[in-house]
């Protein structure tokens, strides 16, 4: 964020709005702790705040310090609009496009109020009236903690800021292991458990809170796991069947998609899930090096996302959409065999 693009915040939060932060459809915990993040920080002055999701989210992310005071826009829409249409100021989050924001991308973009972006993803729409777009960030989080930092205000950081913040910049980077994670994601991770984050806890909270049925379907997407070592591919199917038996819930699959990038000698990882209830295939594509998966996905899958991180969807059913993929990648062989 540059210098006038930190004067016209300023200006814009020097007296009492009425705010509203959306996220992304299908919210992951960049998205969620970003959010909740800038509501804690902004309801200290004095705003009348609250956070949007486009629908629900992963129960291991219900823990988090003022998740209770979210709105779901599928399940509470005529408050959500009543919110959005008395916004002064609209803070979009983790996302830079209104159709990321799934039944909500019509009503953003009636909305009269002033945009403001914050977002880590390539490609960023033009809608709104401040853009802070940072690809090459570690997560939105941290990019919440450097907007925070450019307002002077890291001493205004709480511990219920520092906890969500924290949690959105570990998910994001896969527990810092991504290599979005700089020298400086880590001096603000520092900060923020000087600031009251419980790294154990916040871990604890996220990635031991397993059920039977989500262990075992952990089993069903291993056991599916394919490789295909002319392309140092993997890729994972789970059908609506396998995911109905085992008692799916939302965020359950989270991370599979790395169980193929695991492998000695894989290069690109893909998983397809099925959703009957949408009528598509959704898809999540991770890659290590050089090969883009953000252009995989935007070239072949409806998606994008980041050069080793993205998301894609298919219309397809799931034995062709896996199909689909195979047959595409003798194109990308030389790039994968690199």
């Amino acid at each position: 964020m540059n210098t006038n693009e930190t004067i016209k915040i300023r200006r814009l939060l020097s007296s009492s709005k009425n705010i509203v932060i959306v996220t992304h459809k299908n919210p992951d915990g960049d998205a969620i702790g970003s959010s909740l993040a800038l509501y804690h920080y902004l309801i200290s002055f004095g705003h009348d705040v609250t956070v949007i999701t486009p629908n629900d989210y992963p129960l291991f992310l219900k823990w988090m310090p003022g998740e209770h005071t979210i709105l779901k826009y599928d399940s509470n829409t005529k408050i959500a609009l009543t919110k959005i249409e008395k916004a002064d100021l609209i803070f979009t989050l983790d996302f830079n496009h209104f159709s990321r924001s799934g039944d909500m991308e019509h009503v953003l973009a009636k909305a009269e109020a002033a945009f403001v972006m914050i977002d880590h993803h390539q490609q960023p729409d033009t809608y709104a009236e401040i853009t802070y777009s940072a690809p090459n960030m570690s997560s939105t989080c941290q990019m919440i903690y450097h907007f925070i930092e450019k307002l002077n205000d890291l001493d205004k950081i709480t511990p219920e800021i520092a906890t969500c913040i924290y949690v959105g910049v570990m998910t994001d980077t896969g527990s810092f292991r991504y290599r979005s994670t700089t020298s400086i994601t880590h001096r603000v991770i520092a900060d923020l458990i000087d600031k009251g984050a419980d790294n154990t806890e916040i871990h604890e909270n996220i990635y031991d809170t397993n059920t039977l049925s989500k262990i075992q379907l952990k089993g069903i997407a291993l056991n599916n796991l394919k490789v295909l070592p002319e392309y140092k591919t993997a890729f994972i199917t789970i059908s609506q069947k396998e995911l109905d038996q085992h008692n799916f819930k939302k965020g359950d699959t989270e991370g599979f998609v790395n169980f193929g990038l695991s492998i000695k000698g894989i290069k690109f990882a893909a998983i397809f899930i099925e959703n009957k209830g949408e009528g598509i295939i959704k898809i999540s594509l991770r890659s290590k090096g050089s090969f883009s998966v953000n252009e995989f996905s935007r070239n072949h899958f409806e998606g994008g996302g980041h050069h080793n991180a993205a998301g894609g969807r298919s219309n397809l059913s799931l034995s062709n959409t896996v199909e689909k993929f195979i047959s595409i990648l003798p194109t990308y062989k030389k790039v994968l065999n690199q």
